[in-house]
């Protein structure tokens, strides 16, 4: 049985390894490029919005935590909100109108145009993960997904992804905090360590010549 356990262990942890390599060098550039996006609408007075469902629920309060307090840097703190925790407003909105709501409501109630939320589902297909990214489109929010192989049905709903190729939960869920780590960490060093980094590129915002 001890020979067992310590084979499991030894296989858990290489195929997590192997799937942290693989996604992190397949996804560097897109990462990049979502923090920075992060960070610009930081900038711009925006607030980032949280939502997910089980596990990926405390991964929201997490990242969220994150923002509002630090994660390397001791800097001001950053807007950004898991509408995973008022068991008020959910047990409300899930007793009036069904479960599939309680994140959509928040998103019309809290979010405006210009924030982005944060979606995480590790099948994709959550319902009420699909009824906020469309709330997030009413109210033109930025939409960035974290989900697991080929990104389910709210793939289509995404303005960025971030889809780990595996099917096994705990997997998925150990990539996406690393990746809403790195996320941070790249946020705070766009926004307090390399500013010139949130210039748009040419021919991107500015006033138009003459």
């Amino acid at each position: 049985m001890h020979d067992t356990a310590e084979t499991m262990i030894r296989e858990y942890a290489g195929t997590g390894a192997l799937l942290r390599r693989n996604f992190f060098e397949a996804q560097a550039r897109n990462l990049a490029e979502i923090a920075l996006r992060l960070a610009r609408a930081l900038a711009g007075g925006q607030k980032l919005l949280f939502c997910g469902n089980g596990g990926s629920a405390a991964d929201c309060q997490h990242l969220a935590a994150e923002f509002v307090n630090r994660f390397l840097l001791d800097r001001p703190p950053l807007p950004a909100i898991a509408l995973t925790t008022d068991t008020s407003i959910l047990t409300a909105v899930s007793n009036d109108f069904g479960p599939d709501r309680i994140f959509a409501k928040q998103i019309l109630a809290l979010g405006a145009p210009g924030d982005i939320l944060v979606a995480i589902s590790t099948s994709g297909n959550s319902a009420n993960i699909l009824a906020a990214l469309a709330a997030a489109r009413e109210r033109s929010l930025t939409t960035l997904g974290l989900t697991g192989a080929g990104g389910g049905r709210m793939a289509s709903g995404c303005d960025f992804l971030l889809a780990v190729p595996e099917t096994r939960t705990p997997l998925i869920q150990e990539v996406h905090i690393a990746a809403g780590h790195l996320l941070c960490w790249l946020t705070e060093h766009y926004l307090f360590e390399n500013t010139a980094a949130l210039s748009p590129p040419p021919g991107e915002g500015g006033a138009k010549p003459d």
